[in-house]
């Protein structure tokens, strides 16, 4: 079973040079290793092998490795003015998942849709991160329509993890794209239930990406997300956090397929 820890006093680094990534296993697997799961708190330093995610709001998180800051589907607000995230992915399907005008401090803004008439695509290095995407059909405005490449899977490599966050996911991926994604250690998947996928697609997504830690996001009044949680529990644990964030390495990675639920809170 998946535990949360306390914080430890003190976690072994790797020898690695300065701003060096540790290599994924997007592609080629790793065998998991002990279980181990610790909570978090934002800005605190981290190891090097270490990631913390933190649930911002709706299908807002922030990544936070080597010193690096990555938010997902930004809408402009993250909580804290003062904090400037090194990326930004967004996603348009609706407005609560992206911004016309993000803050011009951010380095690097990566929009998941078509640009000037070609699919979004991105391989962005950044030394302890690299951020990349595959993108995915969506439906048209009121579920009309299909509108090619509309989304994208965003994936962050970081830490040796692949952490991938699937958006406003429209359609189960083909073969062609799975394999693109690879294996995922982590994911971050959208149980609405409807304005994404029904949940029953959804959770064949999640069962055939095989992440090792889910965390739900894109739930409302939380009805859909207990008929998530209860439609994964017999092959996935389910762990209930009391709060927002979670750190996690290669090494901590639980032994059974987890379902992680954390409680969204902005930046402080």
């Amino acid at each position: 079973m998946l535990r949360l820890l306390g914080p430890l006093a003190a976690l072994l680094a790797l020898a690695l040079p300065a701003h060096a990534r540790i290599p994924s296993h997007c592609i080629a697997l790793a065998d998991a290793g002990p279980e181990r799961v610790m909570t978090a708190a934002f800005g605190d330093p981290l190891a090097e092998d270490t990631v913390r995610i933190r649930y911002l709001d709706h299908a807002s998180f922030a990544i936070e490795a080597g010193g690096l800051l990555a938010v997902t589907d930004y809408t402009g607000w993250i909580g804290n003015p003062d904090v400037v995230p090194d990326v930004v992915t967004m996603n348009n399907a609706h407005s609560s998942h992206w911004t016309g005008n993000p803050d011009p401090r951010i380095p690097n803004v990566l929009r998941g849709w078509p640009q000037d008439g070609q699919p979004a695509w991105y391989e962005l290095d950044l030394g302890e991160m690299l951020v990349r995407n595959v993108t995915t059909d969506t439906r048209g405005p009121f579920g009309e329509g299909a509108r090619a490449d509309g989304n994208s899977i965003f994936i962050f490599e970081a830490g040796g993890l692949c952490i991938g966050h699937l958006g406003h996911l429209h359609q189960i991926p083909s073969p062609a794209q799975y394999a693109a994604i690879g294996r995922l250690d982590v994911v971050m998947v959208p149980v609405d239930g409807g304005y994404t996928m029904d949940l029953s697609s959804m959770m064949g997504v999640v069962k055939e990406l095989r992440a090792s830690m889910v965390i739900p996001m894109h739930w409302f009044s939380g009805a859909s997300l207990e008929t998530f949680l209860a439609g994964m529990s017999a092959e996935f644990a389910v762990v209930r956090s009391d709060g927002p964030e979670v750190e996690v390495t290669l090494q901590s990675l639980p032994d059974r397929p987890t379902i992680l639920v954390l409680r969204p809170t902005w930046l402080p």
